[in-house]
């Protein structure tokens, strides 16, 4: 279990981490989220102790990470995949990290094994694609078979078969009764994989929920409903007390009331063509909820515009800068 409370980070005049209080529970996969610069980051790093609080304190099944005697057996942790030195072997990587630790060396083969890289365990990691950095770390976050688990961004790199595997694999984690808690940018993932979130903007907590509540809350639900008969269902269903909006040639129903609908509808003995409840995505949810929250706003749909033709047409002298040069070049062979 992780429990924060009341965790600041104050880096200068900017705050990245404001009184933040929340319980990361075993047996389940809580889902961390955020819009970027939020404090999910920073908050994981402070957890690890790799951050020192401003204020505030964590705790990892009661205890400070500094405290803790075999720190790998209890929390493993995926924080930055870039984390290791191109110029070991994946094997050996992992093989440091055991004898520094107190953990079996068998262990290496085994997490090796259960991460997929065992056919490229003596490969040099500066040599690996983003997903197998991934990999590699995610490796290093099982070796000590802990009981917490942290995860920030592991699907990023990952193919559709290693997104799923990863998925699984924190289900399994999760089943087995320990702690897992992982950030995503990736909304449709996340709806697949967390049961509970803890979402935040600008270093506050928005929201400490289950995955339904939070959808329920944040988003607009509504019933789908297609007639020939449009106008004596919506008069039906002014009569019952139900709220319905024209929406093309369909109505929508305000609420979780298609079972409502298909009764009235029966009674009345009009025709459905179709009769379908609409309920938004973790993504919607989430856009609603931060949307004050969010610190970087890009504007308009259309890339910038280029330069004219007279400025094309002008080819400067040789520029100091490197990238520049190249272009000036470029152009002056094309003359």
């Amino acid at each position: 279990m992780i429990e924060i409370e009341g965790l600041t980070k104050r880096y200068g005049e900017k705050m990245a981490v404001n009184n933040l209080t929340f319980t990361v529970r075993p047996g389940i996969i809580t889902g961390f989220l955020g819009p970027n610069g939020a404090g999910k980051s920073t908050t994981m790093r402070m957890v690890l102790g790799l951050d020192r609080p401003t204020a505030g304190d964590v705790r990892i099944d009661g205890r400070r990470y500094d405290q803790l005697k075999d720190p790998l057996t209890v929390v493993g942790a995926l924080l930055d995949a870039k984390a290791v030195h191109g110029g070991r072997s994946a094997y050996n990587h992992l093989l440091c990290l055991a004898q520094a630790n107190g953990i079996p060396s068998r262990r290496v083969g085994e997490v090796l094994d259960t991460v997929g890289l065992t056919p490229v365990a003596k490969k040099k990691a500066k040599g690996f694609s983003l997903g197998m950095g991934q990999r590699l770390g995610i490796a290093g976050a099982l070796l000590g078979d802990p009981r917490i688990l942290m995860f920030d961004e592991p699907v990023n790199g990952l193919d559709p078969e290693g997104i799923h595997w990863i998925r699984n694999l924190m289900k399994t984690l999760a089943g087995q009764g320990r702690t897992v808690f992982v950030s995503s940018h990736l909304m449709s993932e996340m709806a697949l994989t967390a049961d509970h979130l803890v979402v935040i903007g600008q270093g506050r907590l928005l929201a400490d929920t289950s995955m339904a509540d939070f959808i329920a809350r944040n988003s607009r639900s509504y019933v789908r409903v297609r007639t020939p008969e449009r106008e004596r269902l919506r008069d039906a269903l002014h009569e019952a007390g139900l709220t319905a909006v024209e929406a093309g040639e369909v109505l929508e129903v305000e609420g979780d009331a298609s079972e409502s609908v298909g009764e009235l509808a029966a009674r009345k003995g009009i025709v459905l063509h179709e009769l379908s409840p609409q309920r938004a995505s973790l993504e919607e949810a989430f856009m609603g909820l931060t949307a004050e929250s969010v610190e970087y706003h890009a504007h308009g749909g259309q890339p910038p515009a280029g330069p004219g033709p007279e400025q094309a047409a002008v080819i400067p002298g040789p520029p100091g800068d490197g990238a520049a040069q190249q272009q000036w070049g470029s152009e002056w062979r094309q003359r």
